[in-house]
């Protein structure tokens, strides 16, 4: 296989891994330490929701930005920043000074810089593997995501439970400074030399919005997955108070996670072979339709293990859409373009995300977790159907023969 071979990638992809693992040991976390300090389901979905906001707010000029900077520099940068503001947290609990105000605020400068970093990472893959292989280098980073989201959340709730509530956050510093030690020994340029002439940020932002528009395919794939990331961002918060309600603890939860994140590996295993046997209509409608007929059964599992076999089971069908779809689009834009329309497609993709996990909290405070999968068991049904009827979907050209739409 020729990503082993290939040095910078595998440092790219290993400090991700190690990052990940330490994010999903602290995020997780966040609705628990909430949750004891002021058991308020609403309260835990404002700090979900503040962690997802800055995409609606920063992508669109840190697409433009990312464009022109460079794209190590910033990733290095925003790691920095990242492990000083989840660091925070476990200082301030070892002063007994730690407020629900501070935990808005790291968890706020925390995903506003992941904005920055995410888009800096998706637009960089291109320039360290080639074209043919993203696919491949797609497949493998849900594999290594999805390892560490297995290992995470026991992790993280472990540390909590067993050695305090600061010790999942220090974990999680530690890991962005791996990762900024990976960025800073690779060698690959992240970017293409810088154009001779610059324009204002605001037709450059137009530019990426304008491309993105003007490719139907594209575009829907946009409000799709950004449909999906709101039901998958008021997951968490339900999934713990419907295993609080069914007898879990807090270390139990973390298993839970984990129970959820293996299926995380096994789509990231099949997803290159999926990728490769069906068309991307095929995939997309197909999963959509899998994951609407799995999701209700929320409501209705008998305890808490059986809450994490089909969070496992929706998981596995995750890579296998982003392998198609992330491969898929990275292989249509231009790499000058890279920054402004990915960071165009994760304003739609991600700037839902604030709206679930905010939705979530309201829904479970004011009626419960159960009517909560009710409701958002019928978004996923309007976005089944208008997926299946979507020709653009159905007729997508394989990758190398891919055109806009």
């Amino acid at each position: 296989m020729t990503l082993l071979r290939n040095h910078d990638y595998l440092l790219l992809w290993g400090g991700q891994v190690v990052s990940t693992l330490g994010s999903t040991a602290s995020w997780v976390v966040y609705p628990l330490l909430i949750l004891a300090l002021t058991a308020s389901p609403e309260a835990a979905g404002v700090a979900g929701a503040l962690r997802a906001l800055p995409y609606l707010v920063l992508s669109l000029p840190a697409g433009a930005l990312i464009d022109r900077w460079d794209r190590k520099r910033v990733m290095i940068v925003c790691d920095a920043g990242r492990a000083i503001a989840v660091a925070s947290i476990p200082v301030a609990i070892a002063f007994d000074a730690l407020s629900l105000v501070q935990i808005y605020a790291a968890a706020l400068v925390e995903g506003s810089l992941f904005v920055l970093f995410n888009i800096a990472e998706v637009a960089a893959l291109p320039r360290v593997v080639s074209t043919a292989e993203l696919p491949q280098a797609a497949a493998q980073n849900e594999a290594g995501f999805a390892a560490a989201s297995i290992v995470g959340p026991s992790f993280g709730t472990a540390l909590y439970q067993w050695l305090g509530r600061g010790a999942p956050f220090v974990a999680d510093a530690l890991s962005y400074v791996v990762s900024v030690v990976s960025l800073l020994a690779i060698r690959s340029p992240f970017r293409n030399a810088p154009a001779p002439t610059r324009r204002r940020l605001a037709a450059e932002i137009v530019e990426g919005l304008a491309w993105l528009w003007g490719n139907r395919l594209v575009r829907y794939i946009a409000f799709l997955t950004g449909g999906y990331n709101l039901v998958n961002a008021a997951l968490p918060l339900i999934l713990i108070v419907l295993a609080k309600g069914r007898g879990a603890d807090d270390a139990a939860i973390g298993v839970l996670f984990s129970v959820s994140g293996i299926g995380g590996i096994v789509g990231s295993l099949v997803g290159g072979q999926v990728q490769r046997r069906f068309s991307f209509g095929q995939v997309i409608v197909g999963t959509a339709w899998i994951n609407l007929l799995l999701f209700p059964l929320f409501a209705l599992a008998p305890s808490w293990i059986w809450l994490g076999v089909i969070a496992a089971l929706i998981a596995t069908l995750g890579p296998v859409y982003n392998v198609v779809q992330f491969s898929y689009r990275l292989s249509l834009i231009p790499d000058e373009l890279q920054g402004r329309v990915n960071s165009t497609f994760r304003l739609v993709a991600f700037g839902f995300m604030p709206v679930g996990a905010a939705l979530s909290g309201v829904l479970i405070e004011r009626f419960d977790a159960n009517v909560a999968v009710l409701v958002l068991t019928a978004g996923l049904l309007v976005l089944t159907l208008v997926t299946t009827l979507n020709r653009d979907v159905r007729d997508a050209r394989p990758i190398g023969r891919a055109a806009p739409v």
